[in-house]
């Protein structure tokens, strides 16, 4: 992909001297979801799949943006004296939101630059194309202006900062964070709340991680997503006239059980329930994994779909029939959607033996069911963004339709 891209700039912009490359991942989560901007735990890995980038620096104050995945859009022109979110940006709307993010941490650029981009992340999947994106753009703009004084959870913060300002998505931190500090074979066990965090291995010595692509395509500006949040937001304002809590991280089932009658609305009561429950249930999935009780942790994924279908309303049908089949699958430890929610991917751990049958026997009966495919990727646990050592080839095809 390096020729490709490297082609396709010098076709727009003229020659490849002092361009970077570079790659940022795209995440999946494994348990802890809609946990993250309610002050809880989340567990989430880095991919392998994710946005793969060439930029250079001009001399003037334009900025040009293209996307190999978009051509229709063309090049995209824009101007640091000119950080606004347009309509006709499209896709573009992001990495610009990350250069008004830096200024509005007192870090403006002196020049514009110019940047070709290309993603395997499958668009509107719930892998989080938009967090790998915005940080491939804070990466690119630290190395290219020679900026040293941000660190990788700064980066992390200034990317969430700019998807919730300038492109109106209320998301929490985790997957700006998971992006940015991913570690190969590992999955990050990061509390939301303080951002403190430790790196778990993940060793499925006999089984595979399987995301399943519903084809469902989900936006979370438009959808539901902000709601959720205002929802949390109101259950936690009530149940604070009784606790003294920051989030409703901080609260255990049994004290929540004891005090929910005082949110009086059922409607935010399921929402607080999932929050509540879905924190405990990732402290303990985490608890299991490094006990080696893969079971277990496959159990609480479950318990974790469920959840999010009942309590908190983001899945939908296709999703829940992915889920119900991958259920019925001999093999399979734990099976749930993954991400905001509203449409996207499930996320599944499988036996090896059972992997064949588990993408067979669910990729037919789900076209019959909903009357598309699905896509299956069978993935590997990569490291955060980065620049790329160019004397390296750097693109590994990842996953089968």
């Amino acid at each position: 992909m390096k020729e490709q891209l490297a082609a396709k700039f010098r076709e727009l912009f003229g020659n490849i001297e002092d361009a970077g490359f570079y790659f940022s991942p795209g995440r999946v989560n494994l348990i802890g979801e809609h946990t993250d901007y309610n002050g809880g735990h989340v567990f989430p890995c880095a991919l392998t799949l994710g946005t793969y980038g060439i930029a250079r620096k001009r001399t003037d104050r334009t900025m040009h943006l293209y996307s190999m995945n978009l051509d229709s859009f063309g090049v995209v022109e824009t101007s640091l004296d000119d950080l606004t979110n347009r309509q006709d940006y499209g896709w573009a709307n992001y990495p610009l939101g990350v250069v008004w993010a830096f200024a509005q941490r007192k870090c403006t650029l002196d020049t514009g630059f110019d940047m070709v981009i290309w993603g395997n992340i499958p668009d509107g999947s719930g892998l989080s194309s938009s967090a790998s994106l915005e940080v491939l753009t804070g990466i690119v703009l630290l190395d290219l202006f020679d900026i040293h004084k941000f660190s990788m959870t700064d980066l992390a913060l200034i990317c969430q900062y700019s998807e919730n300002n300038f492109n109106g998505c209320n998301c929490g931190i985790m997957d700006q964070f998971t992006v940015a500090m991913g570690k190969k074979n590992n999955a990050i066990f990061l509390d939301t709340a303080t951002l403190q965090y430790e790196y778990a291995p993940i060793e499925l010595e006999d089984a595979k991680i399987i995301i399943t692509n519903s084809k469902v395509k989900h936006s979370l500006v438009d959808s539901k997503y902000n709601e959720r949040r205002q929802e949390c937001a109101k259950a936690l304002a009530a149940l604070q006239q009784e606790l003294d809590i920051n989030s409703l991280g901080n609260l255990n089932m049994d004290t929540f059980d004891k005090f929910k009658e005082v949110i009086k609305d059922p409607v935010l009561i399921k929402r607080a329930k999932h929050a509540v429950s879905e924190n405990q249930r990732t402290i303990e999935a985490v608890k299991a994994l490094k006990a080696g009780d893969i079971a277990r942790f496959g159990a609480l994924m479950n318990q974790s779909h469920i959840s999010l279908r009942d309590d908190y309303e983001v899945s939908c049908e296709e999703i829940d029939i992915l889920t119900d089949l991958a259920w019925a699958v001999s093999g399979v430890i734990g099976s749930r959607i993954t991400g905001g929610g509203f449409g996207g991917c499930t996320v599944s751990i499988v036996k090896n033996h059972s992997v064949d049958t588990f993408i067979e026997t669910i990729g037919k009966a789900y076209r019959k069911k909903v009357g598309h495919d699905a896509d299956f990727y069978t993935v590997d646990i990569g490291d955060g963004a980065r620049k790329l050592d160019t004397s390296q080839p750097f693109f590994h095809s990842e996953g089968r339709d």
